[in-house]
């Protein structure tokens, strides 16, 4: 019995660092299926209605878990990209680079 749970909280501890985020592919992934309707930053695309992608780093600085929701059950007019929960978790690192120093 020890020994399991001894295994579980390695696995817990390791987890994480086996999945890091990038927010360099998270950019990436935001300039190819994001700025068609948001404006991100670097591209002034984007349509009138979406909010920029500072704007939504701003409002959700420190509420990464309803990006997370949001972006892996996106509603309309968001399409579904489909994204991997590595995915995810780049984009919302880059996120967390375009929101206002002192609110990270």
């Amino acid at each position: 019995m020890r020994f399991g749970l001894t295994v579980a909280l390695v696995c817990l501890v390791l987890a994480p660092a086996a999945h890091a985020a990038d927010a360099e592919a998270g950019r990436a992934i935001a300039q190819r299926w994001c700025s068609n309707c948001h404006v991100t930053g670097e591209a002034q695309r984007g349509q009138d209605t979406a909010p920029t992608l500072p704007a939504i780093a701003e409002r959700h600085a420190n509420d990464q878990a309803w990006l997370r929701a949001w972006l892996t059950s996106p509603h309309p007019p968001m399409p579904n990209f489909n994204l991997s929960r590595q995915e995810i978790d780049n984009v919302v690192a880059y996120l967390a680079t375009l929101a206002p120093a002192g609110r990270k």
